[in-house]
């Protein structure tokens, strides 16, 4: 059987492949919801600020997740996103409320990958490897 949670993890894979991979910003339109609050600080206002965002970055932009979690309405997203133009790549935890289906709040907390000569713990930011030795 299928819960609640199943159902809010699966819409938000699907909504971050289809607009962050895919980059199919029609088919995407039916995630976000038309009065999507966002309250990211570096992402202009409602679903257009971010789509118009993500269409301002290179093509070769790209979110992989590593750790889907929810709780009734909520889901949290830790995932890593490669290919902005940036010196190094961001790891995020995405937070996103779900009503029936649909992403109508955001928040997030982003920060840039380290390397190992970076990182005092030694361990790497994301998954079980650094990104050079990946």
């Amino acid at each position: 059987m299928t819960t609640i949670e199943d159902r809010n993890k699966a819409v938000v894979r699907e909504a971050f492949d289809t607009l962050f991979n895919q980059r199919d910003y029609t088919a995407a339109e039916r995630f976000w919801s038309s009065d999507y609050i966002q309250h990211s600080a570096h992402i202009a206002p409602g679903r257009d600020g971010l789509f118009n965002l993500v269409k301002s970055l290179p093509v070769e932009l790209k979110h992989e997740w590593e750790l889907i979690m929810a709780e009734r309405d909520m889901v949290m997203v830790r995932g890593r996103f490669t290919g902005h133009g940036q010196p190094a790549p961001w790891i995020a935890v995405d937070f996103l409320r779900i009503e029936d289906g649909i992403l109508m709040e955001h928040w997030d907390v982003i920060e840039e990958e380290v390397s190992p000569e970076q990182s005092v713990s030694g361990l790497p930011m994301y998954g079980d490897t650094f990104p050079e030795e990946r």
